[in-house]
């Protein structure tokens, strides 16, 4: 594949453009947003949250604002972020993860957890006929981005940190035998298995 696109953002927004009509067969008309990479806000790990929506309620020129975490690379993923985050912007970010935004994700094609989803068969084969016309997607992956340049810290104490996977910022201890006999513990937030920190 060849680059059309010098930057990121350039073929950021011409993904944009490629998905309106995968929206529009479900009669959704994409909302003007602005899209860059970059690492998503608010509490969580910065490497496994991989993309966000921010409302046009937050945007000093009410255009919602998408960004993809510079930890992705593969073209495909990267436009089923997109995708995901499109919803978002559509609905305003009104509904989370549920209701109005629950529906569209189902209608497009979009699989899984709703938290976390995937592009079903369907989309993903769509969505691969986006990448291969849009050419490659400039930009190299940021990895293992932890605490600063050079990685993250080696934790050296014996009680391993988890965390929430969702990103709610719940964070417990424990040793790194029970993290290995047992795994990590269930957050009672969300009740999904906590991640290693």
């Amino acid at each position: 594949m060849t680059a059309k696109f010098q930057t990121r953002e350039e073929w950021l927004v011409a993904a944009v453009a490629a998905l309106a009509p995968i929206f529009a067969a479900v009669e959704e008309t994409l909302p003007e947003v602005r899209v860059s990479v970059g690492w998503p806000g608010g509490n969580g790990r910065k490497n496994s949250v991989i993309g966000q929506c921010w409302s046009t309620k937050v945007a000093s020129d009410s255009v919602s604002q998408l960004f993809i975490s510079p930890v992705l690379e593969d073209a495909v993923r990267v436009l089923d972020v997109l995708a995901h985050e499109l919803i978002h912007a559509i609905d305003d970010c009104v509904s989370g993860h549920k209701g109005r935004f629950a529906k569209i994700a189902k209608a497009v094609g979009l699989t899984g957890k709703m938290t976390a989803t995937v592009a079903g068969d369907d989309l993903k084969a769509e969505l691969e006929k986006i990448a291969a016309n849009l050419g490659d997607y400039p930009h190299a992956a940021i990895v293992n981005p932890g605490q600063g340049a050079d990685g993250p810290k080696k934790q050296t104490t014996r009680m391993m940190k988890v965390e929430c996977s969702e990103g709610s910022g719940y964070k417990a201890r424990m040793t790194r035998q029970w993290l290995e006999e047992y795994g990590a513990p269930f957050c009672p937030c969300h009740n999904e298995q906590m991640i290693e920190a």
